[in-house]
């Protein structure tokens, strides 16, 4: 059984799980595994929000919570922080259904929320899997290429070329992730490069063959 984890600032709120009733009409469905497991991990880092009732003849019901208090009551909790309305029953209705609303209406940046999620140092208690992080990795757009005014043969003909963009390197359909400092290992590596040559073309067979040779070999 699963301990309850309040932390001090919800505990004066905390209200035993079995004085509390769902929604008689939430048309919301929720993941209770993950809800379940943020709560075993993180704790309840925000209240519930419970309608006293005295308008509705329907006591202590939750409006904003449903599946947090049935995710307690998986994990053998006790008690769990609430705050409290007395409502009729038109703003109870439309308070269930803003919140669900709402979440519906949230969106995310992929590119930002990927990138958080490989930084942590593991996903328990985000709601992710590493399938499901590989997933977003895969569905993050990549800008289109940069068209170039030439290809450097002379044929006249412009170029495309894939580059560097949000730590991703990217090649044909390979892409891997590159840190901050191999970013800025590259941009010391490209300086060096147009300072020696007036141009960066032939930049990239450069890095593949003597830039890190040389890097590696540099005076401490």
């Amino acid at each position: 059984m699963s301990v309850t984890r309040i932390p001090a600032s919800l505990a004066e709120l905390a209200v035993p799980v079995e004085q509390l009733a769902a929604y008689h009409r939430n048309p919301r469905t929720g993941d209770l595994d993950a809800i379940a497991e943020s709560l075993d991990v993180h704790g309840q880092y925000k209240p519930i929000v419970v309608n006293k009732g005295s308008l509705t003849g329907r006591p202590n019901e939750v409006l904003a919570g449903n599946h947090t208090l049935k995710a307690a009551k998986r994990l053998g909790w006790s008690d769990i922080a609430v705050t409290w309305l007395d409502v009729d029953d038109d703003t109870a209705a439309k308070i269930v259904i803003v919140d669900n609303r709402t979440s519906d209406l949230a969106g995310y940046d992929t590119a930002l929320l990927a990138d958080i999620l490989t930084d942590l140092p593991d996903l328990d208690g985000t709601g992710y899997d590493q399938e499901q992080l590989d997933q977003l990795l895969d569905d993050t757009s990549l800008p289109a290429p940069i068209e170039l005014p030439t290809d450097g043969a002379g044929t006249g003909a412009a170029a495309t070329v894939d580059y560097l963009q949000w730590g991703y390197m990217q090649w044909s359909s390979t892409r891997v992730r590159v840190t901050q400092a191999e970013v800025e290992l590259l941009d010391a590596l490209y300086k060096q490069f147009v300072d020696a040559h007036d141009s960066d073309m032939g930049f990239g067979w450069h890095v593949l063959n003597e830039g890190h040779e040389a890097r590696e070999g540099a005076p401490a």
